[in-house]
């Protein structure tokens, strides 16, 4: 795919997706959309990318809609996502609750985070959202935005927010449409660490490539999976999951590697199951 919206490189296991429409704050489109999906399904399918991080080009991480679109949306009195019948579907086919728009990243087998560098409303709070983990800039500002424009919450915020922040506080954030900055984010758990604006990136990728480096990749996939499984289930079928899992992943080299590294007291040298040995 010819990406003009999207940047995707991977650096160190890496793979970094951002959104590229700087001039507008990375505003959300149909374009963008569909090359974003393009460039998650790469990143989900490479076995040198263990870790996703997302990000925007320039002051912002998204500022919600396009307003050009919200406009034609407004004229037309209807909706267009703007989106080709092909569009990529990376994280398909795990659940079906999974399979929708953007609950598509519970699907990903890789841990993805959100380096959010500026603004984050609409949409773009809904992508940082479906991340795994968040990181923000100092001051960026978050909301979701919905309410000033007389929509509903997007996306399934309305049941995603409450299960990362509580009822109360998503609430509040939901209802209001307010601003918050990332400071009081950090405050709500919205998001999991503040930084200045110049050291977002450097720390983010810090933290992935511990993750890349330091931790299972069988492992990741699987905890994510139970993770967002478990959020639609009971206890008995978690503990029920974590068991058979266990018992078959103490079969894999993974797990032969870490007990080997924890007795030799070595770091770990996990690869990628896809990759064969090395």
């Amino acid at each position: 795919m010819q990406l003009k919206v999207v940047r995707y490189q991977v650096t160190d296991r890496v793979g970094v997706v951002t959104l590229n429409r700087p001039e507008r704050l990375n505003a959300w489109t149909g374009r963008m959309h569909t090359e974003y999906r393009w460039a998650l399904a790469q990143a989900d399918a490479d076995p040198s990318v263990r870790v996703i991080v997302v990000t925007g080009a320039g002051r912002g991480f998204c500022a919600g809609a396009d307003r050009a679109a919200l406009e034609s949306h407004a004229g037309r009195g209807g909706y267009d996502p703007g989106t080709p019948d092909d569009i990529p579907r990376p994280g398909f086919g795990v659940e079906a609750e999974f399979d929708h728009d953007f609950a598509y990243h519970f699907g990903l087998t890789k841990p993805t985070i959100a380096a959010i560098n500026g603004p984050a409303a609409g949409v773009g709070l809904v992508l940082a959202c479906y991340c795994d983990l968040r990181w923000a800039a100092a001051g960026a500002k978050l909301t979701t935005s919905h309410g000033r424009l007389g929509l509903p919450a997007e996306y399934g915020l309305s049941w995603l927010l409450p299960r990362l922040i509580g009822l109360t506080r998503a609430n509040d954030l939901l209802l209001s449409s307010r601003v918050v900055l990332a400071e009081e984010a950090l405050e709500l758990g919205l998001v999991n660490r503040v930084v200045g604006a110049d050291e977002l990136m450097p720390a983010v990728l810090d933290y992935a490539a511990h993750l890349a480096e330091g931790v299972s990749p069988a492992s990741l996939r699987a905890t994510r999976h139970q993770i967002y499984r478990d959020l639609h289930g009971g206890v008995g079928a978690a503990v029920e999951d974590a068991g058979r899992r266990l018992g078959e992943m103490m079969g894999e080299p993974d797990f032969a590697e870490g007990v080997s590294a924890l007795v030799e007291r070595r770091p770990p040298r996990f690869r990628d199951p896809r990759q064969g040995p090395r």
